[in-house]
Parts: structure tokens; C-alpha cells; sequence
């Protein structure tokens, strides 16, 4: 009769895969960001920018600190990539908008992403299932 394992070591097995996993995909993004000439940082600024959105609510996306999200975007920004606009219904906030340029940059980026990407190897339904996993792993933490 096999004994199960204790949780501790179960738990310690499973934070060191999905640790391991986050360090394939930071090196991941990492090295596709270099090949148009941005920092990960940026890459994930990009990547997250879907559509118009605060400073905060980007800062949230990308789980980094407003003042670090700040000097990512001044970057993007200098580069002619974001810019940043009124608000439309809070004149004390700013909106961060895509220029024409970021956009296609952030279109180049996304297939880059997705070229060899750690999590490629799942098939859709498997990527679909970690997916919910994950967030109902991280929705008990909220």
C-alpha cells in the first residue's frame, strides 16, 4: 500500500513547476522584447495594453509598482509608441493609448510571443484547463 505524499511536499513540488514555469516564460518574453528592441518590462506593458487604460489599471495588469509602470510608459511614450490622453469621464487621470505605431509594434509582439512559447506544448484544451486552475489559485488569494 503506497502512502500519500504529505502536502507540504506535494505543495513544495508544485510551486517549484509553476516557478519554474514563470522563469521559461520571463525568459521567453525577455528574449522575443529584444528582438524589437524593447525591454521585458516594456513587452509586458504592450502586451497587457488591450485597449485604453490608467496608469493604475496598467500598473495592476502587469502586477508592478505605478512609479516602475511610470518609467516603462515615460519609455514607450519617447519612443512614439503610447501616448497618453484625457480621460473621459476622470479629468484628474490620464489614458494610455496605442499610437498607430504601437499597435502594429504590439500585433509584432504578440506573434513573436506566441513562436515557440513555454505553454506550447499544451494542447488548447490543456492551456484552457491551466487556465482555470491558475485562476481559481490565485482567486482564493484575493
Amino acid at each position: 500500500m503506497t502512502r500519500p505524499e504529505p502536502p507540504a511536499i506535494a505543495e513544495r513540488e508544485l510551486c517549484g513547476l509553476v516557478n519554474g514555469l514563470a522563469r521559461q516564460i520571463a525568459d521567453h518574453v525577455r528574449k522575443r522584447a529584444a528582438t524589437l528592441g524593447l525591454t521585458a518590462a516594456q513587452a509586458t506593458a504592450l502586451r497587457e495594453m488591450t485597449g485604453p487604460m490608467t496608469l493604475s489599471e496598467l500598473a495592476e495588469r502587469t502586477n508592478c509598482e505605478p512609479s516602475n509602470t511610470t518609467f516603462v510608459v515615460d519609455k514607450l511614450e519617447g519612443a512614439g509608441i503610447v501616448r497618453r490622453s484625457p480621460h473621459p469621464t476622470d479629468r484628474r487621470a490620464k489614458q494610455l493609448v496605442l499610437t498607430p505605431e504601437g499597435v502594429e509594434l504590439r500585433e509584432r509582439l504578440i506573434a513573436l510571443l506566441t513562436e515557440e512559447s513555454p505553454l506550447g506544448a499544451l494542447s488548447r484544451q490543456q492551456q484552457e484547463l491551466l487556465h482555470e486552475l491558475l485562476d481559481t489559485a490565485v482567486a482564493r488569494r484575493r
